[in-house]
């Protein structure tokens, strides 16, 4: 679990950093550039319509996990939106929540007690 959490801490740090530079060089333009690549339909814009998807099945996991509740849906959200940023995080402060059990921190608590 240890380790787990240190490959989600360098994620979160490296990502962080990167985007900081990105936007601080370009802005928060993502929007137009991301789905500008896919209407373009080469390669950059396959990328992002893949990894488009990848978020919307993190969106769906959280809020899953957490049963489709308000707070499990808003989470859900904020996944798509947030990317590996926000999974990382929400990882990392989950694990200490299920006490490093991967069953309870994969299936949500309830999930995982029954």
């Amino acid at each position: 679990m240890t380790l787990f959490r240190v490959v989600l801490v360098l994620i979160f740090i490296t990502l962080a950093g990167y985007t900081s530079v990105v936007i601080s060089n370009y802005g928060m333009g993502l929007l137009p550039i991301f789905f500008g690549d896919m209407a373009k339909m080469q390669w950059p814009g396959q990328f992002n319509l893949d990894f488009m998807f990848m978020l919307s099945l993190s969106g769906l996991w959280v809020a899953w996990r957490h049963q489709f509740s308000a707070i499990g849906i808003i989470l859900g959200i904020i996944a798509v939106f947030g990317g590996a940023l926000f999974l990382s995080a929400y990882l990392f402060i989950e694990s200490f929540r299920v006490q490093g059990d991967m069953k309870a921190l994969m299936l949500g608590h309830e999930r995982a007690t029954q």
